[in-house]
Parts: C-alpha cells; structure tokens; sequence
C-alpha cells in the first residue's frame, strides 16, 4: 500500500502521486509557493486522489479569493459527483467531507471534521495545518492551540516536520495568552528549521503582545534572510516589522516598509496583502501621520476587486482604505451591499453570513463614522464588540487596529471614562509601548491634569527611545 511521509496511506494513489503529495505538504508548511505546483502535480498524477482533490480544495480557499474559491469549488464538485464518498477510508472520506465543507462556506464545519480526522490520524500533517488555518480564520484561539497540542505527542521528536508541528503550537500558544511558553516553542521550531516561518511569525507575535518591541526588531533582523522572501508570509511578517517602527516613532521607516514589500506597482492585489498594507495605514491615519497617495492607490485595488460577501475580515479593511482616501461614499456602497446580502437570507452555515451580521458590518459601520467624524457612534458601535472581534477572525496584533480605533473616539468625543478603562487595560497589558503613554497624555490634556501629561509622555519617549535604540534602516527587497 502507497503511504505519504508520515506513514498515512493513500487511496486511489502511486508513488508518483505519493511523492509530490509529500512535496505539497513540506511546501505548505513553509508557506512556499511551491506548493500550488506540487499540488497539480499530483493532481495530474491521479486525478481520483481524494487527497489531492482535497489539497487542491484548501488552496482555493485559503487564500480568501472569491474567484479562486469558485474555481476550486466547481472543480471539486465534479469529482466529488463521480465518487462514492462512503466507500473511502475514513481519512479520506473526512478529507473529502472537510474540503466540501470549506466550499460551501463553513469554515467552522470543515475545521471540525479536520479536528475528527486529527483524533483517527494525529499525523496527517496537511490536516493539522489546514485545520489550523481554519481556527485563525475563525479566531477560535483555544483550537487553534489544542488542535496541534493534542497531536503533537503523537510526533516522534526525531521526526523532521515535527518542528514544523511546533511552530504551529507556538502560534496557537501566543494568540491564547501563554506568551512564555509560545515564546519557547516557537524559538524552538525555529532551531529545528530556521525558515519556518510561521514559527518566526509565533515569536514574532509574543514580541508584539508583551510590547518587546526591542527584542522584535532584534529577531526579525537576525532572522531576515530565512523570512523576508520566497513565501506567502513576507509581506506580513514585513507588516509585523513595520508595527515595531511604528512604536519606535519612526513612520518614516514604516512607509519604506510599505512602499518596498506591503504594496508597490508590482503587488499582485491580493486580499491578504492588501489587508497587511490597509492596516499599517490606519494605524499611522489614527497617530495623526502623514502617508501621501497611498491611500488613494490601494483605495483603487480595493475597488479593482469588487468582491463579493464572502469574508468579513477582508471586508473590513477594503473600508479602512476608502475611509483613509476620503471616499465615504464607496465605504457606504460596501457597507449597503453587506447589508442587502443579509437581508436576503441563507444558509445558516455560511460562517462569513455570521460574522458579517455580528462584527463585520457593525466595524464597518464604525470606520465610516469614524471618517465622518461622529466619533460617539463609534463608541456606540465598537464598545459592544471590543471583547467579540476575535468572532471574525485575525490575530490579536490584526485586531489592534479597531481596539485603537475605538480608543480614539472615546478620546474625541469626551467619553473619558471608557477612554481611562482602555487605557488602562493596555498599559496593563503592555507597560512599554510608546502608544499607550501617548494615549495616556491625550487623555489627561483632555481631564487638564498637566502634571499627568508631562509623566506619561516622557514614558512615551522612554518608550520609543528603547525601541529606536534597535531599530536599523532594513535592507528590503
């Protein structure tokens, strides 16, 4: 019988198909963009593999691409009607049934059926990873961290991908709160392959919770030759560069970042890059900087793509962008569409129907009246939601953006009460970030309290000085 790597067997599959499956799945760890090719590949090898049917599946809706997703669907469709699914063995009937899942639009769904396939098989790796995936799309951080943990003792420590398992575990770790241990296991995975970059992304990620801005920096430019090129997650782990900027006061590097790998003339307009540089903009919009056309220009690839409903989170940030260039009305025509799509009804599992209808359209909402200067609706919309917007996905780090957004209103339109208790909380949280200090000075020139405003914003400066101190003009791409 034909097995992958890990000693799984394979249905409906040669040795052929066997070795570039295995080819896909060392590429989807990495985040290398060789995998697509691997994945025809075996495809083309056995075009009854359900795991490669299934494989084939997860990329086009990973990438949260309407029209890749449609592709893929129709695709699939065809296969999935001319095999009796009952008849698979049980990986490859919940393979089958997971990546149908994912089709139809129930990424919740389809990441139980991969959480059951982990029960039968804990060492099918390309159902860890999507299934992981699938936790961070949903932002279910306890799953995200219990899918690889309680599989990660079924990986020998003298297995190669098992490094690549922790990486994943790191991340999972960091986005529920156990930023020591993420910290660790993260650092480990790294040593075991140094270009596993979604291991680099979980250190990364602890750096970034706990407002170790320093040591951020620091890793990122130990580490650039093994991240800052040559796979999927360069331009976000290059976001991640420009956030530590951002705190080290330095927005002129930050729009060199931007500039050089966030979005350019030769940016290939994907949602997930144009998400990444969506919200460096806003961050910089709210600290009151200045970014030039930038706006404008990724306004018009947010508009080149007139997307249909299909992932809330996206959604939220092709408004940033109108917003941030000064064109409500297109932000309204988004937020007028979502709403219509609503009202129509539907399925019931669509989770993008949930997480529109719960958070989407609401932020959404907030970020025009935010650009319209009715910062009190802001507050009105955002506050109910601030301990909710994980509910549509994205890290902790990706969300900071509307906890921001909210503090800011609270700040213009005199509620300072809910102002103070942001405030609070983040200086809890994060005692070393120039942010917060800033923020806090607002505040107390808002209350008069001269005396607290001196204080905080020399912990402002302390802040960003300690941060600068590591900060070196990067070499990009």
């Amino acid at each position: 019988m034909v097995t992958d790597r890990y000693g799984n067997p394979l249905h409906e599959c040669t040795q052929e198909t066997a070795a570039h499956l295995d080819r896909a799945v060392e590429a989807l760890l990495h985040f290398s963009p060789e995998v697509e090719r691997a994945v025809g590949d075996a495809l083309g090898s056995a075009p009854t593999s359900p795991v490669a049917q299934s494989f084939a599946a997860y990329l086009g809706a990973l990438g949260t691409e309407p029209a890749d997703a449609l592709a893929a669907r129709r695709r699939f469709d065809r296969y999935a009607a001319g095999v009796d699914v009952s008849a698979l063995p049980v990986r490859e009937r919940l393979h089958v049934a997971a990546a149908g899942t994912l089709l139809a639009g129930d990424l919740v769904g389809a990441a139980g059926l991969l959480e059951e396939l982990s029960l039968a098989c804990p060492r099918d790796a390309l159902a860890l990873a999507v299934g992981h995936q699938l936790d961070f799309f949903t932002g279910d951080a306890v799953r995200l961290r219990d899918r690889i943990g309680g599989a990660l003792s079924a990986w020998d420590p003298a297995e190669p991908h098992r490094g690549l398992v922790l990486g994943m575990y790191a991340f999972g770790l960091e986005e529920s709160g156990h930023y020591r241990l993420a910290e660790e296991a993260g650092l480990a995975a790294v040593e075991r392959n140094p270009r596993d970059v979604w291991a680099i992304h979980a250190v990364v990620h602890t750096y970034e919770m706990q407002g170790r801005v320093s040591d951020g920096i620091g890793y990122l430019d130990a580490r650039r030759e093994d991240w800052a090129r040559d796979n999927y997650l360069d331009v976000h782990n290059w976001w991640h560069y420009a956030l530590y900027a951002l705190e080290a006061g330095d927005t002129g590097t930050a729009l060199t970042v931007y500039d050089a790998s966030l979005h350019n003339d030769a940016s290939a307009g994907l949602a997930m890059e144009l998400l990444d540089a969506a919200a460096l903009l806003w961050r910089i919009r709210l600290a009151g900087g200045e970014t030039g056309s930038r706006y404008g220009v990724l306004a018009d690839a947010w508009a080149a793509r007139a997307d249909p409903p299909f992932y809330a989170f996206n959604d939220v940030h092709a408004v940033m962008s109108f917003v941030g260039a000064g064109r409500l009305g297109e932000a309204a025509r988004l937020v007028a569409d979502r709403r219509r799509w609503l009202a129509e009804g539907g399925p019931d599992t669509v989770t993008n129907r949930r997480m529109t209808a719960d958070i989407g359209l609401p932020v959404c909402e907030a970020l025009v009246a935010h650009g319209e200067g009715e910062h009190a609706t802001v507050v009105e919309l955002l506050w109910p939601l601030r301990r909710r917007l994980h509910e549509f996905g994205g890290s902790h780090a990706q969300r900071d953006a509307l906890q921001k957004t909210l503090l800011d209103s609270a700040l213009r339109s005199g509620r300072h009460d809910r102002a103070r208790v942001l405030i609070s909380e983040r200086i809890g949280l994060r005692p070393d970030s120039s942010y917060n200090w800033a923020a806090r000075a607002r505040l107390a020139d808002a209350l008069g309290d001269a005396g607290l405003a001196v204080v905080a914003r020399g912990h402002e400066r302390d802040a960003a000085a300690a941060a600068a101190g590591t900060l070196r003009p990067p070499t990009l791409r």
